[in-house]
C-alpha cells in the first residue's frame, strides 16, 4: 500500500493554500520493463476527492498522463484554520487511500 499523503495546509489571508504530495507509481501502461520487455500494466490514480471543513472542494478524475507521486496545490477561499482536510483517491486497480491534514 502507498505511503501517506503529505498535507500541508496553511491560510493565506482570505483563503487556505493546501498543497498534497502523493504517493503512488502512477504507471502509464505504455511502458516496457527493461530487462524482460513485457509491458508494465497500468496503475495510476484514477479519481481524487478533496474535502475541506467536510465540503467537497475538489472532486476530479485522473488518468495514466499524471507523473509519479503527484503533486496537487489548490487555493480554498472561506477556509478557517482548524479545518479538517481529507484527501481520498482509488486507483485503477481498486486501491484506496484516505489522509487527513488539519488548516493551520
Amino acid at each position: 500500500m502507498a505511503e501517506a499523503t503529505r498535507i500541508q495546509a496553511k491560510m493565506q489571508g482570505d483563503s487556505a493554500d493546501i498543497k498534497m504530495l502523493m504517493t503512488h507509481e502512477m504507471e502509464t501502461g505504455l511502458r516496457k520493463d527493461a530487462k524482460t520487455g513485457q509491458i508494465i500494466p497500468a496503475h495510476h490514480i484514477q479519481m481524487i476527492n478533496v474535502t475541506v471543513g467536510g465540503k467537497t472542494v475538489l472532486d476530479a478524475q485522473w488518468g495514466g498522463a499524471i507523473s509519479k507521486n503527484p503533486f496537487l496545490g489548490i487555493k480554498v477561499k472561506g477556509a478557517k484554520a482548524g479545518d479538517k482536510v481529507v484527501v481520498n483517491w482509488t486507483d485503477n486497480k481498486g486501491d484506496k487511500r484516505t489522509d487527513e491534514g488539519e488548516v493551520k
